[in-house]
């Protein structure tokens, strides 16, 4: 919707880069004032946590949404919806050889495997093509990687800052870097601002501060290779969605199955049988 608002090409690569610069920064900038206003010292860091996040920016935000955006604007609705949970695989494998109290086991291969199901079933029917291009499946696949970098990295790196100053110190300077980098090659008329589109692109951004602030506050207290199987939930989300707000889209059978696998890998993964129960309660008498 924002990028037929602001009359963007699908093919021009700068204009995504910049509309993406933008509102990660204005993101970001939310994030940081309102920290500021609630917490004002937590917004504060050292010089090396300044650079970790100055990495993580790099690859979490400028990195994985330049290939992200680019590489979606390539392939069919299909294979953007499929393509779009690689990062979750990666996430989970990263996590299963980087932590030993992280790892692959048959909970988590079920709720992968349910998830992935959900996501096809989802978008049964859409073209499916065969094919592979670098700056179509390639990016999208290097999307989901350096997304499952930055996770690992944020969840090992970034201990000891606060979930919330993690979010706006990556997303301003992820955005600002997007900006520097499109701006100057930017194109005369390549996006065109209406008051709608400036409402979709601060609706978008609040969005990213949300969604990012909660994502970094789960990552800490909670294993990476486990919540991340809950980014399934993300394009069967966006399925429905469409089918509310977008002309012609309806909720469908395939929509609700997908609801249901996705539910099934959810449940599976968190459910704690007697033997776990017990230990969790002996746990917690010891301590």
């Amino acid at each position: 919707m924002s990028y037929e608002e602001l009359q963007m090409s699908p093919d021009d690569v700068i204009a995504k880069v910049v509309f993406a610069g933008i509102r990660f920064l204005l993101a970001g900038l939310l994030v940081l004032g309102f920290l500021l206003f609630i917490k004002p010292k937590r917004i504060v860091v050292s010089k090396r946590s300044f650079l970790i996040l100055l990495l993580l920016g790099v690859i979490q935000t400028a990195l994985q949404y330049f290939f992200f955006y680019n590489g979606l604007a390539k392939v069919s609705g299909m294979q953007g919806a499929i393509l779009s949970t690689v990062g979750t695989f990666f996430t989970v494998i990263l996590a299963h050889y980087y932590y030993k109290n992280d790892r692959l086991n048959w909970k988590k291969s079920i709720g992968l495997l349910a998830g992935f199901t959900g996501i096809v079933v989802a978008n049964w029917g859409q073209e499916l093509k065969m094919s592979f291009q670098w700056d179509g499946e390639g990016y999208m696949i290097l999307a989901g990687l350096t997304g499952a970098i930055a996770t690992i990295m944020a969840k090992q790196l970034a201990t000891g800052i606060d979930p919330f100053a993690i979010t706006g110190w990556q997303l301003s300077l992820g955005g600002l870097i997007m900006l520097i980098i499109g701006l100057p090659m930017m194109q005369t008329g390549s996006i065109t601002f209406t008051a709608l589109g400036w409402g979709l692109l601060i609706y978008s951004a609040v969005l990213s501060a949300v969604a990012f602030g909660l994502w970094y506050s789960l990552l800490k207290y909670n294993h990476a290779g486990e919540i991340t199987i809950y980014k399934f939930i993300v394009p069967v989300s966006g399925t429905i969605l469409s089918a509310i707000f977008i002309p012609g889209e309806k909720i469908n059978l395939y929509i609700l199955v997908a609801i249901a696998m996705v539910a099934i890998g959810i449940i599976v993964l968190n459910y704690r049988g007697k033997g776990n129960k017990a230990i969790k309660k002996t746990e917690r008498i010891a301590s």
